[in-house]
This record gives C-alpha cells, structure tokens and sequence, in this order.
C-alpha cells in the first residue's frame, strides 16, 4: 500500500509516529509523513532546521515532507496557539501540492492539536483517499485539562471543529478505551470507532547490548527510580517532588529524570527550594533506544498524571514503555492506565494527586526482595506481549487499511 501519515510531530522528535512510518516501511509499503519543523520539546527549531529547510527529508526509506510553523516556545500561550494554528493551516496548502501520489490510506496522528486532521480532509475531498483518524489525545477535553484553553466561545469552536474531523474521518481509532463514549456524544457511531491502543517501539523489546551500558550519576547510591519522559503540566511533578520531601526523611531514593518539557524550569526550582538536590538527577534527553539501558540500571520505574476527569481515561503510551522494559512500575494516576499497571502485577499505584499514596507505593517497592521486583517486571512483559505487541497491532492495522 502507498499510505501517508500526518503528524505535526516526527523524527528526530522522539514519539512513537516514528516507530509507526519506519514499521510499515519495513513491512513493504510505501510511506510518506507530512510533517512540521521539529521544535518539540525545547520549543525552538532543531539544529539544521529553519525557515530555510529542509523541505524534504529522507528516514531510511520514509519520504518526509515539511512545512514551515512557528516554533512553541516554552510555555504555553500565544506561541503555542501560533504554533498549532501555523501547521494546520499550512499544511492545507502544502499538502495538496507536496502530496499528490495515489495514495491508498491517510493516517493522521491526532495529538495536540487534533487540527491537523485538516490537510488529511483536505486530500480527502480533492481525491477521494480513506481517513483514519488515530485520537490519542481527546479534544477539546485535553485542552481544558492542560488549560490551553479557557474561553468557552474558543471551546465550543473546537468542538465544532473536531465534530466536523470524526464526521468524515473513514475510521476512528482510539488508544484508550474510555475515549470512545466521549467521541459518540459528538455523534459519532460506534461502528467507526476502533480500539488501536499504543505499543512499545522493538528498542523496547530486543535483547540489550551489553556493550551499550549508561553510567548514572555517582552521587545515585539509593533506591533508584527512572521517570523518562516529557516534563510537563500534565505528568504530575508537583506530587512526585513533594513525595520525595517526604521520603528523604525514610528512605535514600534517588529520582533519575530523563526528559524535557515546559516544567521543567519550575521542577529544578521547587527541587532545590525543598532541599532536594542530593536526591533528583536530570539525565536531559536521549534517543529512545537508550531508555531501555537506563531503564535497567533502575530499580522501578515511574508514571504519573495529574489529577483530571480527562485522564481517568487516558493511558499514556509511558504506560506500555514501562511494561515492555520489564521493570517494576511505580504509578501515580487514576483510572484505566491505574487498572492496566494493577491487572499485569507490575507494580503499585496511588491515586493522582496523593502525595502520601505515593511515598507508600515507593516503600512497598522499597520493601520486595530485588527477586520480587523481578517478578514484578516479568509479570509487566508478559502482559505488554499479550495486550500491546508492536507487530499483532501493526497487523491488525493493515487489515483495516486494506478493507476500505
């Protein structure tokens, strides 16, 4: 098949998109991706990147695509808008002329901002090619939850907007099963929307090579637990930096952090308000082919959301990371990602938001046997094989490509 994806987000950006276009490249079809300049998440273009290109890029055989946007800047406001409302539009007048192969599918990516859906309509209508719309972030919900969005005349416009997305979207795939009653009550049938959930990328899965082996920080001489991933509003840090307050006085916990976002500047500061610069160690970023090493050098991982109504059903692809690495899981959220951590016996969970629930979690961890914790880890691997392997979802994929 000759599928297009569209995405505001790719490579080098790290998000599981790429995983998904060199999967199906490696799987004999032919794959392009329309995308924007990388800025996420740092919020200025990459090195190499600017208003001067490039414009069309090559990813071991995934044709790339790029239009111009203005980067998102650190925090959010009017560059963030900007930077949404610039792909979507911009896109729409790329896509047509950039665009222009017989193209069997249309994959759009529908994270923040679910607008980019708009170039893939756009071709729709201009040539016929079938939709699939895979929501993994649920507007205008995620809007109000992060708070980018506080007018109600702005949230009843999107709503309207994404309303007019799921109407001619061919299918609807969701990565959460608690999204599909919120996208009926937009009228939408449950015929047209289908459970894909996420996966782990195969750096996830494959043996590790010993000769690849990270070095952590030498001051991380306790119990040492990894969160990798986007530092934001939405990950919960002001609970997981108050539980450490309270465990410095129980227990030597080292929290390994790797990753960046906009919040990042208000965890540095809060860490060393609280006197907790001997026990948190910010590792920056790496390639997603090395967090399964620094995941081994750990001895639980961590997940956590904030508290929201959004997120009781949202399961964020961390979520199948930390399944896939083997590791013992450390979760703070609610919800259906709480139930996937619980129901695998990977790990312990507290409630969103609850601090003590979460000092708890980690003593119980503390307290198991580093046999335990193996098992622990096994029992996640086991479960992320039955539920979420990359290459039964990526087949199941090409079946419903191939039906329309």
């Amino acid at each position: 098949m000759n599928i297009l994806i569209v995405t505001q987000y790719f490579w080098p950006e790290n998000f599981r998109i790429n995983d998904l276009a060199a999967g199906l490249q490696a799987r004999g079809h032919k794959v392009t991706v329309l995308t924007g300049f990388p800025n996420y998440p740092q919020g200025s273009f990459y090195a190499g990147y600017g208003i001067k290109g490039p414009y069309t890029e090559d990813m071991n055989g995934v044709r790339v695509v790029r239009v111009p946007l203005v980067p998102r800047g650190r925090k959010k406001g009017l560059k963030l808008a900007l930077n949404y409302l610039s792909f979507s539009v911009l896109s729409c007048l790329v896509a047509p002329f950039r665009c222009r192969e017989n193209y069997d599918a249309v994959i759009v990516w529908c994270v923040s901002p679910n607008t980019v859906a708009l170039s893939a309509l756009l071709l729709k209508a201009l040539r016929g090619v079938p939709v699939y719309t895979w929501v993994a972030d649920l507007w205008p919900d995620t809007l109000v939850a992060t708070g980018v969005v506080k007018s109600r005349f702005a949230i009843r416009a999107v709503t309207a907007l994404v309303k007019l997305i799921y109407r001619f979207s061919d299918l609807i795939l969701i990565a959460s099963k608690g999204y599909r009653a919120r996208i009926e009550a937009l009228g939408v049938r449950a015929e047209k929307i289908i459970y894909w959930p996420q996966w782990a990328e195969s750096a996830y899965t494959v043996p590790l090579d010993k000769e690849k082996k990270v070095t952590l920080p030498a001051a991380a001489r306790g119990f040492k637990i990894l969160y990798a991933g986007n530092i934001g509003s939405s990950q919960g840090f002001p609970t997981i930096v108050e539980a450490a307050s309270r465990l410095k006085r129980e227990a030597a916990v080292d929290w390994l952090i790797l990753g960046d976002g906009v919040q990042l500047p208000w965890v540095l500061q809060r860490v060393d308000a609280l006197g907790l610069k001997d026990n948190f160690h910010f590792l920056g970023t790496c390639p997603v082919e090395q967090v399964p090493y620094y995941a081994a050098e750990a001895d639980a991982l961590l997940a956590a959301l904030r508290k929201d109504p959004l997120f009781e059903i949202t399961v964020p692809g961390k979520v199948q990371s930390c399944l896939a690495c083997g590791r013992p899981i450390i979760a703070s959220f609610d919800g259906e990602a709480a139930d996937i951590v619980s129901a695998s016996g990977a790990g312990f969970t507290g409630a969103a938001d609850d601090v003590q629930g979460l000092v708890d979690a980690v003593l119980r961890m503390m307290a198991l046997s580093a046999e335990q914790r193996a098992a622990m880890g096994r029992a996640g691997r086991e479960y992320f094989k039955k539920h979420f392997e990359r290459d039964v979802l990526f087949s199941k994929l090409e079946t419903m490509l191939s039906k329309r």
